[in-house]
């Protein structure tokens, strides 16, 4: 199973290439400064830009898997959707974001009163991507999306799975690692549970 990813340079992308290599993939790692992309075992660094749709059709092409983790600020879900489609990868996987998940029925988090400001362009913008996915007759997506805390941490193993709505632990945190959200991700890639569906994880 041959998989390129998007983003590979980044926080949660860096996690995710780990993970990949650490289980034997094959990976074509993109990024637009691949020199920042760590050497690991069956990786390719590649330069690739996420607005040039015939460019990364050229690089996906051959994958079986597409996993993009790239911020949907700098980035356009069409552009991004087309190219997974026009290269023919079987399975499209995307980084998602907490502020489409629900805290309470038909109540976004990225709606209530207490969501900061400076992440209101980036999550709703995740919002868009994810109703975008929804749309799609014939792709065959995920979208995970991470709790609210979405941080360095340790690689426990130990998390829980949901599907719309947001986690939160006993003490009301809602938080993942970006090394167990990598575990999480790549364990959908290996048995797919979620496919066309958005699903999310936290402790």
């Amino acid at each position: 199973m041959s998989i390129a990813l998007i983003g590979a340079s980044g926080n949660a992308g860096s996690r995710i290439l780990e993970e990949l290599s650490n289980r034997g993939y094959s990976v074509t790692a993109i990024a637009r400064h691949p020199e920042k992309i760590a050497p690991l075992p069956k990786v390719k660094a590649v330069k690739g830009d996420v607005f040039d749709k015939s460019g990364l059709v050229a690089l996906l092409k051959g994958h079986d898997i597409v996993v993009s983790a790239v911020h949907f600020s700098a980035s356009d879900p069409r552009i991004l959707i087309d190219a997974v489609k026009e290269a023919g990868a079987k399975r499209y996987l995307v980084v998602g974001g907490a502020g489409s998940l629900e805290v309470a029925p038909g109540v976004k988090l990225i709606d209530t009163p207490s969501f900061p400001e400076a992440y209101k362009v980036e999550a709703g913008k995740g919002s868009e991507f994810l109703d975008l996915l929804r749309q799609e007759k014939t792709l065959d997506w995920t979208f995970l999306s991470p709790s609210i805390m979405f941080v360095a941490g340790e690689r426990t193993g130990k998390f829980r799975l949901g599907q719309d709505q947001l986690l939160v632990d006993e003490k009301g945190n809602s938080s993942i690692s970006f090394a167990d959200y990598a575990i999480a991700l790549v364990d959908e890639i290996e048995k797919p549970a979620h496919r066309r569906m958005r699903f999310t994880v936290g402790y």
